[in-house]
């Protein structure tokens, strides 16, 4: 079959179309991903969970708080040690891992304005205490959170601590909502 000029300068002509749309198509694409909205991809060590170490050295000092707070030798440091993990355990069961009522979450904070309004009106710096059944909402929401550091992937901990720092530089009153009557 014999070529003829017009035959390959047509066939050239629908490559060179074909090869300058996909390279306005991946262009387009590039641009369209502005760099403020583009998300990077998740590495390996964003789609585990936090490494052993880690989730043992929090897991530990949220513990400590809580036996120094039951003791009688809380103080406001403990005290909002003890509500960052009741917010991150909050942010990150919304995102799927964990089932506890939001009744729980919305206690522990009130036994922890309770108990700064008591420490305010009284004076004391140091030296606060819980009872029994304050204790045990906080173990509970330490006992989700523990299993959380366990099994959740560490990009959802970092999403919780940027969820965290947005509400403590907002103006909201807490994160958690109103329990639906």
């Amino acid at each position: 079959m014999p070529v003829y000029p017009v035959t390959i300068g047509v066939i050239a002509f629908v490559e060179r179309t074909i090869d300058g749309a996909m390279g306005n198509m991946a262009s387009r694409r590039i641009r369209a991903g502005d760099k403020k909205t583009a998300r990077r991809p998740l590495t390996k060590d964003k789609l585990l969970p936090m490494n052993g170490a880690t989730a043992g050295e929090r897991s530990l000092s949220y513990y400590l708080a809580l036996d120094c707070w039951r003791r009688g030798h809380g103080n406001g440091r403990l005290v909002n040690q003890l509500i960052r993990a009741t917010y991150l355990a909050w942010f990150v069961q919304r995102a799927g891992f964990g089932d506890v009522p939001v009744e729980l979450f919305r206690t522990a904070e009130c036994i922890a304005e309770i108990t700064r309004l008591n420490a305010h009106e009284s004076g004391q710096d140091g030296g606060w205490s819980l009872d029994e059944g304050s204790v045990s909402t906080f173990t509970a929401i330490l006992a989700l959170h523990d299993a959380q550091l366990r099994t959740a992937p560490l990009h959802h901990f970092e999403k919780a601590e940027r969820h965290l720092l947005a509400f403590l530089q907002g103006t909201e009153r807490s994160p958690i909502p109103d329990p639906v009557d």
